[in-house]
């Protein structure tokens, strides 16, 4: 194999042109670190590996500031990547046989003149919620040190620890035997090599005796659930030590604590009009409850993520990995994306909200419930 590649060769190789390379290496994007034998500045096999990831990300939709986050994050390496871009592809490929499949049964409802109802005409945005949302996680999901350290501190010498509605693995701790449960099979195709074992299952109905486990734990997972009550005493039946990331509805005005919700999506109180109160959450485990603040900098690109950072929520792929926005559907994403938009051009979002600029975090209503 050659040592080297010259910028023809890669650009040719890569589909894109001269031009195109020379500006990944003007920003500092894709730098060819190698030279000829004539000395001219060359691409190396790492090189081309980093590129390869650039282009890929690129097709999948992603602005190149997203682009250089990705792949200069020092945590993520060749194989990491690999995993993730296979998840948002086999994301893509799902959610097109998803909907292929939809249409097909709609034609053919048509064709024998049968009425087809609005729940069936949606059917063709269908596949499920995790399906749907999942390829994205990776891109913008990670363990935040600062909420992961709390939930940590909260499984407390706890040896085996289950991770349920795990996703793609962020939050579970290194240092502790973990098994995971995940029943998306687009979240479990993009754990990364070294994770935890990962077993296909429900939280209402877990596949282990009871207190299996010293602690089970559940992060943003729990409104996701068909049936939380009976997770959440599924949890208990397993495990010693329950531990579950999850958001607070009991407080009077909740939904006004987050400036997202109260001036552009207030369709957000539809999403967990059926969602168990705090206390009657807590109450089911024998609970505590503990406030989680979320810092400006969040590393782990949650709904409540960015409200430091308002330009995050017009960034599609940003969105993409947030169940809100699939739950309330394109009307009023768009709707909402406009009118923050438009605040912040305009400069009426920074007066409205010139109180959040000297914070550190935010209590938006995650709680960390402790039994």
């Amino acid at each position: 194999m050659e040592e080297h590649w010259t910028v023809g060769r890669v650009a040719e190789l890569g589909g894109v042109s001269v031009r195109t390379l020379h500006h990944y290496d003007a920003i500092g994007l894709v730098q060819p670190s190698a030279r000829t034998p004539a000395g001219y500045r060359a691409y190396s096999a790492g090189d081309v590996e980093r590129l390869r990831e650039v282009l890929a990300y690129r097709r999948l939709g992603f602005g190149l500031r997203e682009v250089a986050d990705l792949v200069g994050d020092p945590s993520t390496d060749a194989v990491a990547h690999l995993h993730r871009l296979r998840g948002l592809l086999l994301e893509r490929r799902e959610r097109a046989d998803a909907m292929v499949a939809a249409i097909n049964r709609e034609l053919e409802a048509r064709a024998k003149g049968l009425t087809v109802t609005p729940e069936e005409q949606l059917e063709v945005l269908g596949a499920r919620l995790y399906d749907a949302i999942g390829g994205a996680y990776t891109a913008t999901r990670r363990t935040e040190p600062r909420i992961a350290a709390q939930i940590w501190d909260a499984l407390g010498d706890a040896q085996t620890v289950l991770n349920v509605g795990a996703g793609t693995g962020s939050y579970e701790p290194s240092d502790r035997d973990v098994t995971a449960v995940e029943p998306s099979a687009v979240m479990r195709a993009q754990r990364p090599a070294g994770a935890a074992p990962c077993v296909a299952a429900a939280a209402e109905s877990l596949p282990f005796e009871n207190q299996s486990f010293d602690a089970a734990m559940a992060v943003s997972t729990v409104h996701h659930w068909g049936d939380p009550i009976a997770g959440l005493r599924e949890m208990r039946r397993v495990a010693r030590r329950v531990v579950v990331l999850t958001f607070d509805t009991d407080e009077p005005g909740w939904q006004d604590r987050f400036w997202l919700t109260r001036d552009y999506l207030p369709e957000f109180t539809t999403v967990l009009a059926d969602f168990p109160s705090l206390a009657g959450m807590a109450d089911v485990i024998g609970a505590r409850a503990e406030s989680v603040p979320i810092p400006w900098d969040c590393a782990d690109g949650l709904f409540e993520a960015y409200w430091r950072r308002p330009g995050a929520y017009l960034e599609d792929h940003v969105r993409r990995a947030m169940s809100v926005w699939t739950t309330v559907g394109p009307e009023a994403e768009q709707r909402a994306v406009r009118s923050l938009d438009d605040d912040l051009a305009s400069g009426r979002w920074a007066e409205r909200n010139r109180d959040l600029a000297d914070l550190d975090a935010a209590d938006l209503g995650l709680r960390l419930l402790i039994a």
